[in-house]
């Protein structure tokens, strides 16, 4: 058999473009830690890249991809719900926090979603754009059912989400390290907020209590979020 041949035979199978995400991130991760777990190696935006092109040069369709990288996706669930363990943990911690807590979460969340959809509508973007763009903060799978029922396209929605991820977890130390915002509650909370699955992930590589706030802030900001753009988009119409 030779090289062409193994490889449409290989392709064709889910479970190879599911090996194929799991070593690209293991290396990527390998990467980032080679550099110091500086914010613009950043894992995820690594393997993104990564496949991005290993997809382009073999003439792969995402559709074909996704049949393999579609066991990925249903773990985001289970991983959404396995950040109570660590809450759980620090609930002490938490329970003090739970005031300033509050009110970042109100104010975040309300930041969020009128400044993406005020840019966007300044901007001249169709309603179905601002739609998709105004969950853009919270975990892909809600922002996705939220992008939905208000009229968004949610694989738009899901690209958004990765592009906000990103960014945010790419900023956040910076960002934080300019104001000298110290304290790990705040840092962690403010890019869960912010950038979800992503940013939180980044937290955790930071700091164990900067990673369980950040999954707070994750969490919290996607039942508010689910609240506030359907109200929203109802008064922008």
């Amino acid at each position: 058999m030779n090289g062409v041949a193994l490889w449409v035979y290989l392709s064709a199978s889910p479970l190879f473009w599911l090996s194929v995400t799991v070593v690209v991130f293991l290396a990527a991760d390998h990467v980032a830690l080679a550099c110091g777990r500086h914010p613009l190696v950043n894992p995820v935006l690594v393997s993104l890249l990564a496949i991005g092109v290993l997809l382009k040069l073999t003439g792969t369709p995402y559709r074909t991809y996704f049949d393999g990288a579609q066991f990925v996706h249903f773990l985001l669930g289970p991983a959404t719900v396995a950040l109570g363990v660590p809450l759980w943990r620090n609930r002490a911690v938490v329970v003090r926090e739970i005031v300033p807590m509050a009110a970042a979460l109100v104010v975040g969340s309300i930041v969020a979603i009128v400044s993406a959809v005020g840019v966007a509508r300044v901007l001249g973007a169709p309603g179905q754009v601002v739609a998709s763009l105004a969950p853009k903060s919270v975990t892909a799978p809600v922002a996705m059912a939220i992008s939905e029922t208000v009229g968004g396209l949610p694989s738009l929605t899901a690209g958004l989400v990765i592009i906000t991820g990103i960014v945010g977890a790419i900023m956040v130390t910076p960002t934080m390290n300019a104001l000298r915002i110290r304290d790990w509650a705040a840092r962690g909370f403010a890019v869960g907020l912010a950038s979800h699955g992503i940013g939180t992930a980044r937290a955790f590589t930071v700091h164990p209590i900067a990673g369980v706030f950040a999954g707070i802030g994750m969490g919290l900001n996607a039942v508010v979020t689910a609240i506030l753009v359907p109200l929203l988009m109802t008064l922008l119409r």
